[in-house]
């Protein structure tokens, strides 16, 4: 068995700062490979003498390596939160337009909706028998699946760099733009940006 204590893992390794492609480029193939006796797992354990480690850690070309590493993640980071900003920005500048339908109509809309979307369940109330809350909220439904087309303004935000913070944004929005246009359907409108975020 091998001592752990002079070797490192990958992760280990990436905590110490390494990328990997710093790891590939500089360190190569793992002194051990093999599958982790506690437990079972498809990915490979792999160990890298720490010795070793430490001393390619104090190469020229390990420091050159990682403070292009650091500046490469600047960089992107600085890409991602401009992009972030530009499309809170456009977010917060584009106006929303929301249909605007007679009373009757609106629901006619929103019952049909709620029954192409598959929604009912085997006892829900029928459209026509559904209490005013139900109509109400099938309604702002509706009016936001009619405004989905604003989702287009978050395109090119991806994972966490403030995709989450723009959607509650752009919801919030949407929802607001919903109850000035039909104040009847304000109250569910905040309900919603409560509940939502």
């Amino acid at each position: 068995m091998t001592d752990r204590t002079t070797y490192v893992s990958l992760a280990g390794v990436r905590r110490r700062g390494w990328t990997d492609a710093m790891v590939r480029d500089l360190l190569g193939t793992p002194d051990v490979q093999g599958r982790d006796p506690r437990r079972w797992s498809l990915a490979p354990v792999r160990l890298y003498l720490l010795a070793r480690v430490e001393t390619v850690e104090r190469t020229p070309e390990f420091a050159e390596t990682s403070a292009l590493s650091r500046a490469r993640s600047s960089a992107a980071g600085a890409y991602a939160e401009r992009r972030r900003a530009a499309v809170l920005t456009a977010i917060r500048a584009e106006p929303i337009e929301v249909p605007r339908l007679p009373g009757p109509e609106l629901e006619r809309r929103a019952v049909r909706h709620r029954r192409l979307l598959g929604a009912r369940s085997p006892g829900a109330p029928e459209p026509s028998g559904a209490p005013s809350g139900a109509l109400v909220r099938w309604q702002v439904s509706y009016l936001r699946h009619a405004l989905s087309r604003y989702e287009t303004l978050l395109d090119g935000l991806y994972g966490e760099t403030g995709r989450g913070e723009a959607e509650r944004l752009l919801r919030r929005r949407l929802y607001e733009a919903i109850g000035v246009a039909y104040p009847s359907l304000a109250r569910e409108c905040r309900r919603r940006i409560a509940v939502e975020g």
